[in-house]
């Protein structure tokens, strides 16, 4: 047990530094359309593929930790990708809008409440292997929700730079529950570990896992460069743990506890997620890139919240005009040189 706690904990840390360095190497590319072509160029960027070297690496702890644990077990731990990211953010994010302490508090409850669902639902039993049929049901449903979320985030009446943070969580609750369906994926493969490397090859969940983690990677590619980490990570972190529970019993025949005081329990768990997810959507880390003025450090007036809120979290040698300040006064004047090339817009994660 201990083991897989290790393992599972060493997944959640690889795929936080994984949707960390993929949305540095995204952010530039935002598109308003379904882009077949986005990972390959990405794939020129440095950032980008160090990310992906760490994605696979978090596969090979989740697929040895599924080996020597129960998904019930595994698969809360890796909710702690969630607090790893907003990590990340606090160190690296913008100079301007920090990571506050509700966007900590929020990012525990949501990991708390779907590690502690799990717990209370506790699923156990089940069958090494599934038919075909379930499958078959299974992977349908979830390219339907695909499907729809690409709808909602692409269809018309979105353009490029609307709802960002929208179109972002959008797609990452979809690349979420395509992960979920990943890790079913891996814990039917994990099964067969215990042979050789033909018996691995030759077992169809080795290409179903191929096929469908590329769609996968695709998917969450485009996620991260729609919008801000922080809108479309919640997705990553708290859909993909449940729908792979869910698929757990559907596939595996796992057992979840129904009784009165556990039900009870895993309400409570739901509400906690949601109550986390509510608080961090109202983020500076989010909604500061869509220019509300409540972002706006205190002391300064925003006539065109939008353009003056993206100027100060993104370019720190701007001038700005203190509130109640005479017209024309400007706080921090600094010369400048025309020739000079400006910085890049986009320095946001």
């Amino acid at each position: 047990m201990e083991k897989a706690i290790l393992l599972a904990i060493a997944a959640s840390f690889c795929t936080a530094t994984a949707s960390v360095c993929q949305r540095l190497g995204a952010r530039s590319d935002e598109t308003a359309a379904f882009d077949l072509w986005l990972v390959f160029r990405l794939a020129r960027r440095p950032v980008w593929l160090l990310g992906i070297a760490s994605m696979i690496l978090g596969f090979a702890f989740q697929l040895s930790a599924l080996h020597s644990g129960a998904l019930a077990l595994v698969q809360p731990i890796l909710a702690l990708e969630l607090l790893f990211v907003f990590g990340y953010l606090a160190v690296v994010g913008s100079r301007r809008v920090k990571v506050k302490r509700r966007d900590w508090l929020a990012a525990v409850a949501m990991s708390a409440g779907i590690g502690l669902f799990l717990r209370v639902a506790s699923p156990s039993g089940g069958r090494p292997h599934a038919a075909g049929s379930s499958w078959w049901l299974a992977g349908l449903v979830t390219f339907a929700v695909v499907l729809l979320a690409l709808a909602v985030a692409f269809g018309p009446g979105n353009r490029p730079g609307a709802s960002r943070p929208r179109r972002a969580a959008v797609l990452g609750a979809a690349t979420g529950i395509s992960w979920g369906f990943v890790a079913a994926l891996i814990k039917e493969l994990s099964s067969h570990l215990g042979g050789d490397l033909g018996a691995i090859v030759s077992s169809w969940s080795f290409y179903a896992l191929i096929a469908v983690g590329a769609a996968t990677l695709l998917l969450a590619s485009h996620a991260l460069a729609a919008g801000p980490l922080a809108a479309s990570q919640p997705g990553f972190t708290i859909l993909d743990p449940l729908s792979a529970s869910l698929l757990g019993v559907f596939l595996f025949g796992e057992h979840i506890r129904t009784g009165i005081v556990d039900l009870a329990g895993e309400a409570l768990a739901l509400a906690v997620v949601m109550a986390g997810a509510s608080v961090l959507s109202h983020s500076c880390l989010i909604v500061g890139e869509d220019g509300s003025p409540s972002c706006l450090p205190a002391g300064y007036q925003a006539p065109g919240h939008r353009n003056q809120l993206r100027e100060l979290t993104l370019d720190p040698t701007r001038d700005y005009q203190p509130a109640g300040a005479p017209e024309g006064a400007i706080r921090n004047r600094q010369p400048r040189n025309p020739a000079t090339k400006a910085p890049n817009p986009d320095t946001r994660l």
